[in-house]
């Protein structure tokens, strides 16, 4: 299911809902993804200030992907840029 994330505390509330659905308390997820519980709890309340390697960490340890939908011509330009730095 894609859900719309348009700030922290939407993604906090996905983080949570998705630790929840797994029957994980929040310090057993925590020390299975590698953090702390402190860490979880500051994102699942949408912090706006927590580390973004860390952050992922906790995305993927509960199965959470994330995708961006951009505008064609920013894709077109990614992909362009990658062809750029494979010719080089």
């Amino acid at each position: 299911m894609r859900i719309p994330i348009t700030n922290a505390g939407v993604l906090g509330k996905v983080v949570r809902a998705s630790r929840k659905a797994q029957k994980l308390r929040q310090d057993d997820a925590a020390g299975s993804i590698g953090v702390s519980e402190n860490f979880l709890g500051k994102v699942e309340k949408g912090s706006e200030s927590v580390q973004w390697g860390k952050l992922f960490q906790v995305l993927e340890g509960l199965g959470i992907r994330v995708m961006v939908d951009v505008p064609e011509e920013v894709a077109a330009w990614i992909k362009e840029s990658e062809n750029a730095k494979d010719r080089v």
